[in-house]
């Protein structure tokens, strides 16, 4: 009987600190897109903050792991990681077949459903007959600019960016008609103020157009393909889950659950 006990006690202690295998003997280094507000962003004194970034701190608390945040171009996130510039990415990435041939992916942190945003005084109905020979924006290299060149490039114009903020920039200019967008950092675009100067604002200007787009999103953790710091990811995305910790960094920048 005691040899079941301790073997069950073993196991218990094992399953609860799996977090912690394979991370203490080096620095993690995870990249994030620095121009992905609110989840991954740049203040004036150079540092990454926003929800990727809180999100990427709390796993590595619970791990008690070592870790280096650095930003990474989009477009740079994978190959980055194949190559071995950093351990694991924690940028709003999307589980997609094409990626996960080449990355492995832990459990997901959050959900994503697309949206179109536009200005409210262009009455436009997100049908095909309405938006034929629009042109819309999109993120370059992201789920929205693919569902955009999937279902709408026979339909309308498609104009892609290299950030999320250029995109922003030319919608506010007048030279894109829509922007498709993942619909938090497009929420939070829309709700921040016009007053605060020194960020692009939406005001009152711009609204969602049309019913969110749900494609069953999932945004995890990329590796390195054989990774031995999936386990200890997954178990530390349960962890925060647990203890409340996700949902306090979720409450800072939604006030609805996004996972």
């Amino acid at each position: 009987m005691k040899k079941i006990i301790k073997a069950g006690l073993f196991i218990l202690a094992s399953s609860t600190s799996v977090a912690s295998l394979c991370v203490n003997a080096a620095e993690i280094r995870i990249a994030v897109d620095g121009s992905y507000a609110p989840f991954a962003q740049v203040n004036d004194k150079g540092e990454l903050y926003g929800f990727d970034v809180d999100i990427a701190k709390a796993l590595c608390k619970v791990m008690k792991a070592d870790c280096k945040i650095q930003a990474q171009t989009w477009d740079g996130m994978i190959p980055g990681l194949k190559v071995g510039k950093f351990d694991a990415v924690i940028s709003s990435m999307s589980i997609t077949p094409e990626r996960a041939k080449v990355v492995d992916f832990s459990e997901r942190y959050y959900s994503n459903v697309l949206a179109f945003i536009g200005p409210k005084d262009k009455h436009i109905e997100v049908t095909d007959e309405d938006i034929k020979g629009l042109t819309i924006g999109a993120y370059r290299s992201t789920i929205s600019s693919q569902y955009l060149e999937d279902h709408y490039a026979d339909k309308v114009n498609i104009k892609l960016y290299d950030t999320q903020d250029l995109a922003y920039l030319d919608l506010k200019a007048d030279r894109i008609d829509l922007l498709l967008s993942d619909k938090f950092p497009a929420y939070n675009w829309l709700s921040q103020s016009a007053s605060n100067s020194s960020k692009l604002v939406a005001n009152q200007d711009y609204e969602f157009k049309g019913e969110d787009i749900d494609i069953n999103d999932q945004i995890a953790i990329a590796l390195k393909k054989g990774s031995p710091l999936r386990q200890a990811f997954n178990q530390a995305i349960q962890d925060i889950r647990n203890d409340g910790t996700y949902q306090i960094i979720n409450s800072k920048y939604f006030p609805f659950s996004i996972y």
